[in-house]
């Protein structure tokens, strides 16, 4: 990781269709992601918002401008690299839990540890440590359809930072909860966040679930609006976001 950036992206463009009959969604973003960063990303149906997510984690690829991770610059990057710089760098986590239906939690908990050849000892250990930190110690050894949605998502988070990624991409992490599995998955993220253990990029439409974050940036048609910044008090901040929210109109749902 170069000067504390964990990714940088600079005058970004994304275009979708052939020539002539193009639709641009986003329209020259510049944004820095930094250690322990815990950034929110929020915008109408249509804004761009998942289509940035989807770019910053290497899923996708820019029609123009510049993406660096790791201080490296994607499109310059090999396949093989790439599939590197995922593996080592980046945790996910989806509104689908993919869980494997045939691994106890803690097998696919421990999964991306065992692909990297780990040792199973390490491998458990380590599995059992994050589950201990997000509540699911006591169901390890269950298998995912003995599971709430709310352990299954706590268990997709424990996945994506048990291989210590500098980044974790979260795309509408509790959009599958109820509102009790949503806060829990919520607590737990921000307790690591915190504890100096994740730096967090996530897409969400839901205002309650992005005032955990440090900072909420708001994109409008294809550019960002504004950065609204987290003070002492998070339901202070979440009328922040609100207020905005209102101001902007349009649908804030999933695109």
């Amino acid at each position: 990781m170069k000067n504390n950036k964990v990714a940088e992206i600079r005058k970004l463009v994304k275009d979708y269709g052939v020539k002539g009959f193009q639709t641009k969604v986003l329209k020259g973003i510049d944004l820095t992601i930094l250690k322990n960063d815990f950034i929110a990303v929020m915008g109408p149906s249509g804004s761009g918002k998942t289509t940035l997510l989807n770019i910053l984690s290497t899923i996708d690829k820019p029609t123009q401008g510049t993406v660096m991770l790791d201080g490296q610059d994607i499109a310059k990057m090999s396949n093989k690299a790439l599939s590197g710089l995922r593996r080592d760098k980046i945790g996910f986590i989806f509104q689908e839990y993919n869980l494997l239906d045939t691994m106890t939690l803690q097998d696919n908990i421990a999964l991306p540890l065992s692909l990297g050849g780990v040792s199973g000892r390490e491998c458990i250990r380590r599995a059992q440590e994050f589950a201990e930190m997000f509540g699911l110690k006591e169901h390890l050894q269950k298998y995912p359809y003995q599971l709430s949605g709310g352990q299954k998502q706590r268990g997709a988070a424990c996945r994506a930072l048990i291989t210590e990624p500098e980044i974790i991409f979260a795309d509408e992490p509790t959009g599958a909860l109820d509102s009790k599995a949503g806060r829990e998955l919520l607590e737990c993220l921000k307790r690591v966040h915190e504890d100096g253990q994740a730096t967090i990029l996530m897409v969400t439409h839901d205002p309650f679930c992005a005032s955990y974050a440090r900072d909420v940036y708001m994109l409008s048609d294809g550019q960002i609006l504004c950065r609204i910044s987290r003070g002492a008090d998070r339901k202070e901040f979440y009328d922040r976001i609100i207020d905005v929210q209102t101001s902007m109109g349009g649908d804030f749902s999933w695109e």
